[in-house]
């Protein structure tokens, strides 16, 4: 009887949460944030098909930065971002050598265990950071978002993804592999 009581209860308390999201989200700050998500998302998906693979990389530290200033509310929340930062400057330094045959030839040979290569490239802290970002936001994916929200965490894992793969083509035109076509 009294676990009944308890969950009619909660399902007033859910009723109640669910009228007042409705309506905030009638309010004109609503929609204006709803408008800068909106440009938000539009930024990311030009970064992402521009081919410059920096850009992607800046806008995701810079997305990621104002997220640790504006939102992080939690220590795991700001362990997660500050995780996000290192690996962000990983593979920037990565960059900055990827296209140096002398200086990257000394990565692939430190990745020579096939446990260290995917698609004959050398799985280095780029490659291993841009997998764990993607990690990261496929897990936030899966928390509770607006509809734009979701929308702009789907557009930086496409921009991610479009990271890795610009990074791997330049691995293998520093190291003078043929990348395998239509595979995922």
């Amino acid at each position: 009887m009294q676990n009944k009581a308890k969950l009619k209860k909660l399902n007033v308390l859910l009723t109640i949460e669910e009228e007042f999201v409705e309506t905030l989200k009638n309010t004109k700050a609503a929609k204006q944030l709803r408008g800068a998500r909106n440009d938000l998302f539009e930024h990311i998906r030009e970064a992402a098909r521009s081919g410059d693979l920096s850009l992607i990389v800046s806008t995701e530290r810079a997305i990621i930065e104002g997220d640790l200033k504006r939102y992080a509310n939690s220590p795991a929340m700001v362990g997660s971002l500050n995780a996000a930062l290192n690996e962000i400057s990983a593979i920037e330094l990565h960059i900055g050598i990827v296209d140096d045959k002398s200086k990257y030839q000394l990565v692939d040979q430190a990745h020579s265990l096939p446990k260290n290569r995917k698609k004959d490239l050398p799985y280095d802290e780029a490659r291993q950071a841009l997998a764990s970002h993607y990690a990261r936001l496929n897990n936030m994916d899966k928390s509770r978002h607006s509809d734009e929200e979701k929308a702009v965490i789907e557009a930086r894992k496409s921009a991610v993804s479009a990271a890795g793969k610009l990074y791997a083509e330049r691995q293998a035109k520093t190291l003078g592999v043929a990348l395998a076509k239509g595979r995922k």
